[in-house]
């Protein structure tokens, strides 16, 4: 049986992959693509994108949180306290959207549905700096998790011979496990 803090850390580094993909795909490309077309459009398309994005996004960020944590439970030593930072990057991420993004697009659905008010570019700006904020938690909470895969080295439960190092997720490493002789049962 494999170690089950290596399936968690494939679905973490997944999870935040995608969450910090998302993201910056945001903002290399649809920020950028807001400011270049009339407030009109750009009100229309920020109201839709965020009602379609909102499922997704959502279960991204909560897949991203449950992963990080769940390998913070999982493993040992610095990988559980690398995961754990993670988990509080994603987590960031989802406290910034919540309330930094979120009450700036009920702001942009009314503005869609009638016009802007004087001083709406605060707004918008406002929305860009939070969404820069929650970009670059998701991505460093991604390094973060690439880190572990540089670092932890992964076990089978079982014939796990020797305690584990601050660089294991459980259990010692295979090279070590092969150098050590095999117990034979006793008669």
């Amino acid at each position: 049986m494999r170690n089950p803090a290596r399936h968690v850390h494939g679905a973490a580094l997944l999870a935040t992959g995608l969450l910090a993909g998302a993201f910056g795909y945001g903002a290399a490309n649809v920020v950028p693509t807001f400011g270049a077309v009339p407030l009109d459009v750009r009100l229309t398309f920020h109201t839709t994108l965020m009602r379609v994005n909102e499922p997704v996004m959502q279960s991204a960020m909560a897949l991203a949180i449950l992963t990080s944590f769940g390998l913070a439970v999982l493993g040992r030593g610095l990988p559980r306290r690398l995961a754990l930072g993670a988990g509080v990057l994603t987590v960031t991420s989802l406290l910034v959207t919540l309330f930094g993004n979120v009450p700036l697009h009920g702001h942009f659905r009314r503005w869609a549905a009638t016009s802007a008010p004087a001083g709406h570019t605060e707004f918008l700006q406002r929305w860009e700096l939070f969404h820069t904020i929650r970009t670059l938690t998701a991505l460093s909470a991604f390094v973060v998790m690439v880190g572990i895969a540089v670092l932890a080295r992964y076990e089978p439960v079982e014939g796990t011979r020797r305690p584990a190092r601050s660089g294991d997720m459980a259990g010692g490493s295979s090279r070590d496990a092969a150098a050590t002789p095999a117990r034979t049962p006793e008669a």
